[in-house]
């Protein structure tokens, strides 16, 4: 009698044990896609990523909102039980969509008040900084 119990309670144990793990390859999947998009990646190089990640089985759906990318992906439960009881998991992660940086030659020069000090206009420089003669090396620089 009471191995019929125990049988049930081990089969309860492995597909809880099975959900979690295909719920943490949900979550490194949607990760991965969701870094890969906001790089600039294409939707073949999600298709790899999660196939890659959470099987053969699993979806992924991609949307944006503004600068915002959104995956999310599912999948079934895999083994004995998931069979017999449609569980279906997902996970979704969040992106920004990475601008182009603007390189040293377009980007404007930083006011005084970003803690940067402009050695052309009248900032005063700390005095060890202005015993080591630096103002004086940038001035002849910048000139």
């Amino acid at each position: 009698m009471t191995l019929p119990a125990v049988l049930l309670l081990l089969a309860l144990l492995l597909a809880g044990t099975a959900a979690g793990i295909t719920q943490l390859r949900l979550e490194e999947a949607a990760r991965a896609c969701a870094r890969a998009l906001a790089r600039g990646d294409g939707n073949s190089a999600v298709d790899g990523i999660v196939r890659r990640l959470a099987g053969d089985a699993a979806v992924a759906v991609v949307s944006e909102d503004g600068e915002w990318i959104k995956v999310t992906v599912s999948a079934p439960v895999a083994g004995p039980l998931g069979s017999l009881i449609p569980w279906t998991l997902s996970a979704a992660a969040s992106a920004k969509g990475e601008t182009p940086r603007t390189s040293a030659a377009t980007s404007p020069f930083p006011d005084v008040g970003d803690r940067v000090v402009d050695f052309k206009g009248a900032a005063p420089v700390a005095a060890p900084v202005a015993r080591l003669g630096l103002q004086r090396l940038v001035e002849g620089v910048a000139a």
